[in-house]
């Protein structure tokens, strides 16, 4: 099966990306499910899966949360509750694990996106070596050369803020069951590959731009 494990929704404080433009997204684009991550915030995953089942949609869907850990981003997926943001790495997983959550870092080499800056000796289950987003080769390529050396299942994703990206970037999951719990089994069992490509620079920017608006909105008190 196909997945995109990090999908960031209209929950999230930089997109604009609707449950129901991603669902349809995600199924034109050939997945046959996806992660909704958004930044330190569940509400989005658990949406989207409820969503799904309204409309009768067959996509797999992964209540997950990027979380800001005073290092870095984490993501964990299949959470049922909030987990505070500035805990450290270790915490933060560690919370994780109390939920029976699968964690991955994501982007652990792109700085500009709170790359979390190592892998070596944290409890995860997978690394992000494909993300769509990383406008360079260099994070990818460091990122799936550590968890070669350190024997990380790698997974990828479009790190997508805007519906159209969805899937551009993926993971190969075989998984003994089209269920979420059958796929969060798969990774942890790391029977996962990466595949895909990069987010086009124009898709980046206007993100960017996005965020940028969004957060001027919230300071003045429209958003």
């Amino acid at each position: 099966m196909k997945l995109d494990l990090h999908v960031h929704s209209c929950y999230s404080k930089d997109s604009n990306a609707s449950l129901d433009d991603i669902l349809e997204h995600a199924a034109r684009n050939g997945l046959d499910g996806f992660a909704i991550c958004d930044h330190d915030a569940i509400e989005g995953g658990i949406a989207c899966s409820k969503r799904a089942k309204e409309i009768g949609s067959d996509l797999i869907v992964i209540p997950g949360v990027e979380v800001s850990s005073s290092k870095g981003h984490i993501l964990v997926l299949g959470v049922r509750e909030s987990i505070e943001s500035g805990l450290s790495p270790e915490e933060t997983i560690k919370r994780a694990r109390q939920q029976g959550a699968v964690v991955i870092i994501p982007h652990p080499f792109k700085m500009t996106s709170h790359g979390i800056g190592y892998v070596d000796g944290l409890d995860t289950d997978a690394v992000e070596v494909l993300n769509s987003r990383c406008v360079t080769d260099g994070p990818n390529n460091k990122a799936r050369k550590v968890a070669q050396e350190l024997g990380f299942p790698m997974v990828g994703g479009s790190d997508s803020h805007e519906a159209e990206m969805v899937g551009r970037s993926y993971t190969e999951i075989q998984a003994d069951s089209r269920t979420v719990e059958g796929v969060l089994d798969a990774i942890r069992k790391g029977r996962t590959s990466p595949g895909g490509g990069k987010t086009p620079v124009s898709f980046v920017i206007k993100q960017m731009f996005i965020g940028h608006v969004n957060k001027l909105g919230r300071r003045i008190g429209i958003r």
